[in-house]
């Protein structure tokens, strides 16, 4: 299909220097998550991210007891009238508790980016000032349902990975690459560089969802929740991605949007549903 826009032109590949993950952390850098399902995924999936169990006195649930014990932590005993920092008394978290390092879970973009080759079922998704943490948790798992490679974080105005990402990402923050980047415009010129199509979320953009065809590797951004995409970061962009909506509705949440583009994106390329 031919394209409706031009590619902006880039001025030589960007350079990248990892961003070192700390090898300790104090004790109130944890973030605490709950419930028998996000804590199994942290325990199977990232056990290198978990310092920290909880258990109950009264769980009876010894298989899954056995599951948790592979860490080599021993659980500690979990008071419901007084469960650790950050979790009410009164949260569903059915006996169990886990005390993670949510920054160990970010993988710095020297690193990620030698990982794979991308092709034309490649895509990513690059966060740009998303300051809702539940936003944030709602496109990871969204990410991770259609296919997608990698989530993309920059560390300025934006929402972190906490414990609260990665409840409500229902716990594919474990199983989805979280990429710590340096800067959005660098990363997106680097990404150009490697081949990969440019498409900001954007409501009054050049192209739709019911006509745009995904031919390159693609990464979709997402802009802030108020003011969207930056200027600067448009103008790198080959398009602005719109859905069509009806007109008694001015616009969609963030995370509702994010996951309509990356289920359109993923309709055409059912094969990155069945990649590891």
């Amino acid at each position: 299909m031919e394209k409706k826009f031009r590619r902006p032109a880039t001025k030589g590949s960007a350079s990248f220097t990892g961003q070192p993950l700390r090898k300790s952390k104090p004790k109130s850098a944890l973030e605490f998550i709950f419930g028998k399902h996000a804590v199994l995924e942290a325990v199977e999936r990232r056990p290198d991210v978990v310092r920290e169990l909880y258990v109950s006195a009264d769980f009876t649930d010894g298989a899954y007891l056995e599951r948790l014990l592979k860490t080599g932590l021993s659980p500690r005993p979990l008071n419901p009238k007084n469960p650790p920092r950050g979790i009410s008394a009164n949260a569903p978290h059915q006996g169990v508790v886990a005390g993670i390092m949510p920054e160990r879970l970010m993988v710095p973009y020297a690193d990620f980016i030698t990982t794979f080759t991308p092709d034309a079922h490649t895509a990513l998704l690059l966060l740009g000032e998303v300051q809702d943490p539940h936003n944030v948790g709602a496109v990871i798992r969204s990410a991770a349902a259609f296919g997608f490679a990698g989530v993309l974080i920059p560390p300025h105005n934006q929402a972190p990975v906490t414990g609260t990402v990665v409840k409500v990402s229902a716990g594919m923050a474990f199983r989805i690459p979280l990429v710590a980047i340096g800067n959005v415009n660098t990363t997106m010129r680097d990404l150009k560089d490697r081949g990969f199509w440019m498409y900001g979320l954007e409501g009054e953009g050049n192209a739709s969802t019911t006509t745009e065809k995904f031919t390159h590797p693609t990464v979709f951004l997402l802009g802030n929740e108020g003011e969207g995409l930056r200027e600067k970061t448009k103008e790198l962009c080959d398009g602005l991605i719109s859905i069509p909506i009806h007109p008694r509705c001015e616009s969609l949440n963030a995370a509702a949007a994010a996951a309509i583009v990356m289920a359109t994106w993923s309709a055409q390329h059912p094969k990155a549903l069945s990649r590891r």
